[in-house]
């Protein structure tokens, strides 16, 4: 079965394929940065009732040699049988577009990542028909990295760094480089920034490394109604280490919030929001952020609040 951490893992090479150059660094395979990359189907099936899918294929076009196939397996764990099939993907794969074939395995903890390097032999009496020596990322050859300008210079590598040590001492200071870098980039590109958050909670889903994102961040999600994160946070008002204090922090909560559900507001509306200094006024605007139809709504007065008083626009 495909969870959607497994979705997640290998959807970041599709679309952020620019992580190739410095995971091949990382694992000693010479590979271009300006090499292009188009994605191929990865239906690997002959014939019924055999089926069979790789997670992804990718098309490399080196500016300095010949293209080449990188197929892509995520793997949390050893499984029987695996590696006859990872033995089929590349052999079916390079008949059928008669290109040299390359297999890279993303793995999240060591055991696996040892058992996944290989190689798998199909042979007998001391005859090797077929060998599979396949590439492996994980916590032994990834980068930690806890450095914000670091994390920001390489987004997709720091991500997957956070992914193959999720389960080591490491991962909060990864996990708190990685934020501080995308809290600066949602200024210039909140598409990327987004992307990435979005892929590191569904990638860490439940785990301690999840709970500890969980606490860190408190940005409101460029995705409202998914109930990510970041839009949870910020609708139960958690702005935490703001220094302008709790209400202001707040108020820029509920500005966000307006702003990603398309509603305008006006500069009169905005100081309202922005004056308020009365933290339990500002939580009620913050909650009635997310349904009301004109930003000007937000002052109507809550008849079940007790002690309001009539607050209109």
């Amino acid at each position: 079965m495909v969870t959607s951490a497994h979705e997640g893992m290998h959807r970041i090479f599709q679309e952020r394929p620019e992580i190739l150059a410095p995971v091949f660094g990382v694992l000693g395979v010479p590979l271009s940065a300006k090499a292009t990359v188009d994605a191929v189907t990865t239906d690997v099936t002959e014939a019924r009732p055999l089926e069979r899918r790789v997670d992804t294929v990718l098309r490399i076009g080196p500016s300095d040699g010949e293209d080449f196939l990188l197929a892509i397996e995520a793997q949390s764990g050893k499984v029987a049988g695996k590696e006859a099939s990872w033995a089929y993907y590349v052999a079916h794969l390079q008949a059928k577009y008669r290109l040299p074939v390359l297999l890279l395995v993303v793995c999240q903890d060591r055991a696996t990542a040892k058992w996944a390097a290989g190689p798998f032999d199909c042979g007998t009496r001391g005859w090797t028909a077929q060998r599979t020596y396949p590439l492996v990322a994980g916590p032994d050859n990834l980068p930690v990295i806890t450095d914000a300008r670091t994390a920001a210079k390489n987004l997709p590598l720091a991500v997957l760094s956070a992914l193959a040590h999720a389960r080591g001492a490491a991962c909060e200071a990864i996990l708190k480089a990685i934020i501080t870098a995308l809290q600066e980039l949602e200024e210039s590109d909140p598409e990327t920034a987004g992307y990435f958050f979005e892929f590191l909670e569904i990638n860490l889903g439940s785990t301690p490394a999840g709970e500890k994102l969980r606490e860190i961040m408190s940005f409101v999600s460029y995705f409202p109604g998914r109930g990510t994160v970041r839009e949870t946070a910020y609708l139960e008002g958690k702005a935490e280490g703001k220094a302008e204090g709790e209400a202001e922090g707040e108020a820029k909560g509920i500005l966000f919030v307006l702003e990603v559900r398309g509603i305008p507001v006006s500069d009169s509306v905005r100081e309202r929001i922005t004056a308020c200094t009365d933290l339990d006024r500002v939580d009620a605007w913050l909650e009635r952020s997310r349904t009301v139809e004109r930003a000007e709504d937000l002052f109507v007065e809550d008849p079940e609040a007790p002690g309001t008083s009539p607050e209109r626009a």
